[in-house]
């Protein structure tokens, strides 16, 4: 047959199990260092499971005549601990208090930053730093709106009705539908804008945000920014434009750029040419004379960099502005300012240009 289990035996009530206990839990009490130490006293010490708390349990178990003195013992015991404990937490809890005052000290009288440091976008300092090469060239900085009509976007610019570009697939209209209005795909409406309001002779730059019907991706976006030029001016050649943008890849990138023209159709221009001008990173920047590094990332192994559209500013898009192309002629270029940006930094996904992250920003420092 199986024994029935065995009750427990109910724990000893006198003096000397009870000092034991008490001296036990006083010397502990004494030892915690800590308050996190000083809870866990309290739990071996006075918890439920601690012998003072089971022998006050056990009280209610003895004989009639012996239970005013066992409970005057165990609770003059219990009465001591807990005090012992109130006494020691508030000396533990002060002296981390103290402690923890001390370790977080600021010296007000030192000079700090009120507010944390943020950095410019490289954007607008590259902006920045590319309208100071034509303010000291003479030229002029001129802005306009971002929505446009498409007369000036594209009919004043000499485009086709029936021009690729003015698709929903290329081009973000402006409700109403048929209203004519769109966000601008390019900066050259502020061209157009600057010939109507005062003429020729003009000198401009046209730096600002423009929008396509893209997705994002590494080396597209849907909103980018560019920056235009135009000179209209008396006796003005191929050789004038080659020139401006010489000195302006040599602002940009540093050294002695060599360029070179590649013909091209555009409507806003003709004659129209791509501007290349050879590889700053590869074996390709020491000349004509030294082939391209096959595997440079900047310029595909080809040792020429595209720099963006140029040529002579089409007949058409004088009328519309009313210069007289019989008189004036001038030459006109975009570029891509992302572009420039990412070919001058190493930048290798436009996503990081426009995430918003002000460590890529910080990245550049005050001047990139």
């Amino acid at each position: 047959m199986s024994e029935s289990p065995s009750t427990p035996a109910a724990p000893v009530i006198d003096e000397a199990t009870i000092g034991d206990a008490v001296d036990a839990a006083l010397a502990a009490i004494a030892a915690a260092a800590t308050t996190a130490e000083l809870k866990q006293v309290r739990i071996a010490h006075v918890g439920d499971a601690s012998v003072l708390s089971s022998a006050n349990r056990a009280i209610k178990d003895l004989p009639k005549d012996q239970k005013a003195a066992a409970g005057k013992l165990v609770g003059q015991g219990k009465g001591r601990v807990q005090k012992q404990l109130a006494a020691r937490q508030s000396e533990l809890t002060a002296a981390e208090e103290e402690a923890a005052l001390a370790a977080e000290t600021v010296d007000v009288t030192l000079p700090t930053d009120l507010r944390p440091r943020g950095a410019s976008h490289p954007l607008t300092v590259l902006q920045d730093r590319i309208n100071d090469f034509f303010v000291g060239i003479g030229w002029e900085i001129e802005e306009g709106p971002e929505i446009e009509s498409s007369w000036l976007n594209f009919d004043a610019l000499n485009a086709d009705p029936e021009h690729p570009s003015r698709s929903l697939q290329d081009t973000l209209y402006v409700a109403p539908e048929g209203s004519g209005m769109l966000l601008r795909t390019q900066t050259s409406p502020v061209q157009i804008r600057a010939m109507l309001e005062r003429g020729a002779p003009l000198y401009v730059a046209c730096p600002g945000t423009v929008y396509r019907a893209d997705e994002i991706d590494a080396t597209h976006s849907p909103m980018f920014h560019q920056v235009e030029g135009l000179a209209i001016d008396k006796d003005l050649t191929m050789a004038n434009l080659v020139g401006t943008l010489d000195a302006f890849a040599a602002h940009i990138f540093g050294g002695t750029p060599i360029t070179r023209l590649r013909p091209n159709h555009f409507p806003f221009t003709e004659p129209s040419a791509e501007m290349d001008f050879r590889c700053f990173r590869c074996e390709a920047r020491h000349g004509l004379d030294h082939d391209a590094d096959p595997s440079c990332r900047v310029c595909g192994g080809t040792g020429w960099i595209e720099m963006g559209g140029c040529g002579m500013v089409h007949p058409n898009v004088l009328r519309a502005a009313g210069v007289d192309p019989e008189e004036y002629q001038g030459f006109a270029f975009g570029l891509g300012i992302e572009r420039i940006l990412m070919l001058r930094n190493g930048v290798a996904d436009m996503r990081d240009i426009v995430e918003g992250d002000v460590r890529f920003s910080q990245h550049y420092g005050t001047e990139i």
